[in-house]
């Protein structure tokens, strides 16, 4: 990792007690208290979340060797390998358990440099480096202390992290404002579509919560309610039978799981397959604009789902998706489709049952989705105009991905300037940066 540095590097144990957590003691009790303790999951960049902190036993003896101190760097052994943030204490007890690393530098070494510097490494790939696993890649805690780190004086090292915060704050700020302007334009795009699927006078959002409650309010000269069995043939999918998927007799078919039907989209970049019989494989072949909409999973996702463009030559659906097949003389596919994802998803919430880990609605209640039905000519105009609002909001969104992409990068030549000694604190170094980010 020395690279163009102009500081010398030393292994991390020169400058670092290292030391990896605790191994859970999975199904055995000691009849001890129970002590907070910090797994992978809660150590992102930079920060450490305890949302979700679980307990485990641990004896009197092993609390100071398995107890984090403020200023102590937790590094991730596996998953994200090097991910670390820094444990800034609390009043009460913490542990950390073996899939972590803690690292305590000497008085040589400032814990939020190291902090930034192991942030950089797993950028530039050091880490991986030193990471062992054909599959499932660790950082050995041996190979972690084998770890370059540079080490310029202990002053320099504190100027160049507040250096580098400076600039980072910065883009904090730009990247708030893209996921505020983010999450607006979805606020939008449901208000948009709800407008044009339900131009009612007592508003579409209240319109919404109405219709989710059973009341169905006033349409437009021309429309007229239906239910969803009305206007399309709704079936379940099959049911995977596990005799049947070792039977050389029968062929295997693509199928679509809940994983695929998303809410205005379908997801097919894994599409698993299934061994049916022809007779199943004929019943359940998906048609060009069937509409494949969700019976379980999380509550928010029931009833939402989108139309079959026949991507596929052949394609069936499990049993926890329903095939609505429109009659196309009284809807189109998409319209039936919107009206599932924006008010019929809230109506399918409300009329679904809940089990502890999953949502669904039954095939008879979904038959009852209510769905307000203009004119055929009357969809189609709508829909051309959804569809041309929603295009320019996705053009939008592609300019602040685009816009969160540049932050990336910039933050990574940011680590790189700041280990390579181009971080001076100087005018200047916002054009260095500029220029190196416009090379990567």
């Amino acid at each position: 990792m020395s690279g163009s540095s102009p500081w010398d590097h030393v292994p991390l144990d020169s400058v670092a007690e290292t030391a990896l957590g605790k191994m859970l003691d999975r199904g055995k009790t000691r009849g001890l208290a129970p002590v907070p303790y910090l797994r992978n999951v809660n150590v992102q960049w930079g920060r450490i979340d305890t949302d979700d902190v679980l307990a485990m036993e641990i004896s009197a003896d092993e609390r100071e060797r398995f107890g984090l101190r403020a200023g102590d760097l937790l590094v991730c052994e596996g998953g994200e390998i090097g991910r670390a943030a820094i444990w800034t204490g609390t009043t009460t007890y913490m542990a950390y358990q073996k899939a972590l690393h803690r690292v305590r530098p000497g008085s040589h070494l400032d814990v939020r440099f190291l902090r930034y510097f192991l942030q950089h490494a797993a950028q530039a790939g050091a880490l991986n480096a030193l990471a062992t696993g054909s599959t499932i890649r660790h950082l050995p805690q041996q190979q972690l202390r084998r770890l370059g780190v540079p080490l310029p004086t202990i002053q320099e090292q504190r100027r160049i992290v507040d250096i580098l915060e400076d600039h980072l704050s910065r883009l904090d700020v730009a990247d708030l404002e893209v996921d505020t302007a983010r999450r607006r334009l979805a606020i939008l795009d449901d208000a948009v579509a709800l407008r044009t699927l339900l131009p009612v006078a007592m508003g579409p959002r209240a319109a919404e919560v109405s219709i989710s409650n059973g009341v169905l309010p006033e349409l437009p000269e021309g429309w007229e309610w239906k239910t969803l069995g009305d206007v399309a043939a709704v079936v379940g999918g099959v049911t995977k039978d596990s005799k049947k998927q070792s039977d050389p007799g029968l062929a295997e078919v693509p199928y679509l799981r809940v994983a695929n039907v998303q809410r205005g989209f379908l997801d097919l970049g894994h599409v698993a397959l299934i061994r049916v019989s022809p007779a199943k494989r004929d019943q359940l072949r998906l048609l060009r604009g069937d509409v494949l909409l969700n019976e379980g999973g999380d509550r928010d996702k029931l009833a939402r789902g989108w139309v079959w463009d026949a991507e596929l030559d052949v394609c069936i659906h499990q049993n926890h998706v329903f095939r609505a097949r429109p009659d196309t003389t009284l809807v189109n596919p998409y319209w039936l489709s919107w009206c599932a994802n924006t008010y019929g998803s809230l109506w399918a919430q409300r009329h679904g049952k809940q089990s502890v880990n999953l949502a669904t609605i039954s095939l008879s209640m979904v038959r009852k989705l209510p769905i307000a039905i203009p004119p055929l000519d009357t969809q189609s105009t709508l829909l051309s105009e959804l569809n041309e609002s929603l295009d320019a909001r996705d053009r939008l969104r592609r300019t602040l991905d685009a816009s969160r992409q540049r932050s990336a990068s910039l933050r990574r030549t940011l680590l790189a300037a700041a280990f390579s000694g181009k971080l001076t604190g100087a005018a200047s170094d916002s054009d260095r940066i500029e220029e190196l980010a416009t090379r990567t």
